[in-house]
């Protein structure tokens, strides 16, 4: 079962949660999967989303591969979700720790997964701690960058449907420095 653990409003008016939970039961319109650019989903989040979701997911992302290339930061893939509760599947490209630029890399990967769900017309997204598993980025440092990625997103896009972003979290670890980072809940 999925928690909330503290909500915010933005000053933009959405609503972020911070959740405790699994990504793949969240009830929204699209949830994001932590992906390489090659969108193959065999470990950490990208496999647990397929392992529920079914292997067209898989079949879908091979089918974006071969239409369009390869993923990049700034301009997510996009999937049905299959057997998911969710629509969609936003398949974001986080930065692996060490490959250098990795600050501009996750906000980009934040900033372009929410345009997605905005052209997919979704007003509801669950999002994980994207490159803080695997790919090594530290948490505390990510969730900065994701909280700030987020604000200024809906700064700049004012016309956005998007009204509920969900920070999906599920160890205790980074729970913890999620919430820390975010600070006092004002709902």
């Amino acid at each position: 079962m999925n928690t909330i653990l503290k909500e915010r409003t933005l000053p933009t008016g959405q609503s972020l949660q911070i959740i405790q939970g699994d990504i793949t039961l969240d009830e929204v319109d699209a949830i994001v999967n932590a992906a390489n650019e090659h969108l193959q989903h065999g470990g950490g989040v990208a496999w647990a989303i397929v392992r529920r979701g079914g292997d067209v997911i898989q079949k879908e992302s091979d089918k974006w591969i071969q239409q369009h290339g390869l993923v990049s930061h700034a301009h997510p893939a996009w999937t049905l979700g299959g057997a998911l509760p969710a629509k969609y599947i936003i398949h974001a490209v986080g930065p692996v720790w060490g490959d250098g630029d990795e600050d501009k890399k996750l906000a980009d990967a934040v900033s372009g997964s929410l345009r997605v769900a905005d052209e997919l017309k979704c007003s509801s997204i669950s999002m994980p701690a994207i490159s803080t598993g695997i790919f090594g980025f530290p948490k505390d440092r990510a969730a900065g960058i994701i909280f700030s990625a987020i604000e200024k997103y809906f700064i700049v896009s004012k016309e956005s449907n998007i009204h509920t972003i969900r920070l999906v979290l599920f160890d205790n670890a980074t729970v913890r420095v999620f919430l820390d980072i975010l600070g006092p809940a004002n709902s």
